[in-house]
């Protein structure tokens, strides 16, 4: 019987591509299951297709990133559906977020692929001189939907905790019927998966040897060991996580210490490194580092502006301020000659020079008042104080003294006649997260910054290091206590992954939201005579109640599914 009505459609949709090419995207617009067989170009098109619900941030909620709900920024402009995170409008009628349906079509999708679309043999095309290549790209791709369906789902337990869970196509009664597994048998099944899929899945798409099409370049902006052993890493620590591990079950950290030190093991074997331009990690070119340190990213299949349109500093021409990074995170960018917070004594902070001598990531993150070539083309220092070029009263200004640079193409010009554009790639895994990863799950495991043993030579405080040691930051302090060892560790964290779609999540497996979450600092400057500045902090209250960990069940999906039960609190 024929599938009707499977659509496939990849209309200039942000996804992947090649390292030196677009990865090539067919429209495929209500054919079925006959079409989709009829050669390896139709099954390759629902394999893309699938890759297009894959996570990335670059402002879902009207050019407002997900961060801006958290300490990490807040919006410029109110009245932005952002604020309902946190002013009393998030509900079970207000869900926020697609990510339900999009994460529900795509393990749809992955199950319907594995049932009708594997051990296929295309007579028809076994005398083409590339048949051999194709078969190959051809059976792997059943792994890559395999990681798919894994990360779908991780993005659910994320998100809602308990879910539904099918590992196979459904008939509309059970789809509405389904109960919700607890969360900790969908850790245990996305990690099966990644252990089942981890050999037999391509090592290196940039590696294909005498299997490489000659037609087309090394799609690297596909799944590979990496990757899947990337998703395994990252959801054994949530599944350690406080959020999920109820009963303190240490054996989860020791999992999760185990999976981030296999990935990191891989990751050193295949040459991989930490890269020494910390701003290249997102530049135009970023997916270069391929090699490098990017595990995966999601790439757009198009050159776009929009990012930079709605982020560069308002007072420019084309720009409209955005996301603008708080007072907040400012704070956590230590002092680069002592390793001290500004808040901590003898760390060397001035209170009238409040930017001198900080974490050279602050520069390559946020831009400030008196910031030069910002955006490259513009031609005057920014002025963010009060009544300053980019500063308030404007509509759209920075409420909070600062504007976004990460992310950011510094050389993209938004002016009238010299309107440009670039590539941009949503980083989904990368090597400096995971040496993060081990270092949080091997103290929880071991209980100390700089305990090992005989199967984790290498100590909490080292992994952080690590990533420390790139930024040019001294080393967290010998014989750290384990008290001191969290603070620096989850404010590094803040640090180094800033903006790349973390904080939001950390601190509600952290469980530490009522700590971070019920308000913000901006910084209000005043230009006094002299070019001297006033800098004053202004804290913003935000609503935060603890049902809040979780999102709210979409009251949508609960009317069709009588067995569906909700989060607690909504």
């Amino acid at each position: 019987m024929k599938i009707k009505k499977i659509i496939y459609g990849i209309v200039c949709l942000g996804t992947l591509t090649s390292c030196s090419d677009k990865m090539n995207y067919h429209e495929y617009n209500n054919y079925d299951e006959d079409f989709v067989k009829l050669n390896f170009n139709n099954v390759g098109g629902v394999i893309t297709n699938i890759y297009l619900g894959m996570d990335a941030d670059w402002g879902d909620y009207n050019g407002a990133f997900l961060g801006s709900a958290s300490d990490e920024s807040e919006y410029a402009y109110s009245g932005n559906q952002i604020e309902d995170f946190y002013n009393g409008a998030w509900s079970s009628t207000n869900a926020k977020s697609g990510m339900w349906s999009t994460c529900y079509e795509g393990i749809a999708n992955c199950n319907l692929y594995l049932e009708k679309y594997i051990g296929l043999t295309f007579p028809e095309l076994t005398l083409n001189s590339d048949y051999a290549q194709q078969m190959f790209r051809y059976t792997n791709y059943q792994y890559e939907v395999r990681f798919l369906r894994a990360y779908f789902y991780f993005n659910l337990v994320r998100q809602y905790g308990d879910v539904p869970f099918t590992d196979h196509v459904l008939t509309a009664a059970e789809s509405n019927e389904l109960s919700r597994r607890p969360v900790q048998e969908i850790f245990d099944y996305i990690i099966s998966e990644c252990d089942d899929i981890k050999n037999s899945i391509i090592v290196d798409y940039s590696n294909l040897g005498d299997m490489q099409l000659p037609s087309s370049p090394a799609e690297t902006g596909r799944v590979n060991r990496r990757t899947v052993l990337a998703l395994k890493a990252r959801a054994a620590l949530y599944a350690a996580s406080p959020l999920f591990n109820t009963t303190e079950d240490p054996e989860l950290w020791y999992r999760a210490a185990l999976a981030n030190k296999e990935l990191l093991d891989d990751c050193k074997a295949a040459g991989m490194k930490l890269v020494d331009d910390y701003t290249s990690l997102w530049d135009k070119k970023n997916y270069e580092n391929a090699t490098s340190e990017l595990i995966f990213g999601r790439r757009s299949n198009r050159t776009t502006n929009t990012l930079e349109a709605n982020n560069f500093p308002i007072g420019l021409e084309g720009c409209k301020g955005g996301n603008c990074p708080t007072q907040t995170l400012v704070d956590a960018y230590e002092m680069q000659t002592t390793g001290l917070r500004p808040d901590e004594e003898g760390s060397g902070y001035s209170e009238s020079n409040p930017y001198e001598g900080r974490d050279p990531r602050f520069g390559m993150t946020i831009a400030k008042n008196g910031d030069e070539k910002w955006p490259n083309w513009n031609e005057n220092p920014l002025q963010t104080y009060q009544g300053g070029l980019n500063g308030e009263p404007l509509s759209g200004a920075t409420s909070t003294g600062y504007y976004l640079k990460k992310y950011c193409q510094a050389d993209i010009d938004l002016r009238a006649g010299k309107t440009t554009s670039f590539y941009h790639t949503w980083i989904t895994y990368r090597l400096g997260e995971f040496y993060l990863n081990y270092a949080e799950a091997i103290f929880k495991y071991l209980g100390g910054a700089n305990k090992t043993n005989g199967e984790f030579t290498m100590s909490a405080a080292s992994a952080v290091n690590a990533v420390r040691s790139r930024a040019k930051m001294p080393g967290f302090p010998i014989g750290i206590s384990n008290e001191a060892f969290w603070k620096k560790y989850t404010n590094e964290r803040m640090v180094e992954l800033a903006f790349e779609g973390h904080r939001f999540w950390d601190v509600r497996r952290w469980k530490e939201a009522d700590k971070y979450f019920k308000s913000i600092d901006q910084m209000k400057i005043t230009k006094g005579s002299n070019d001297t500045y006033t800098y004053t902090r202004k804290t913003v209250s935000r609503q935060w109640d603890d049902k809040m960990y979780f999102f709210p069940i979409p009251q949508s999906e609960k009317a069709k599914n009588i067995n569906l039960t909700q989060n607690p609190g909504w």
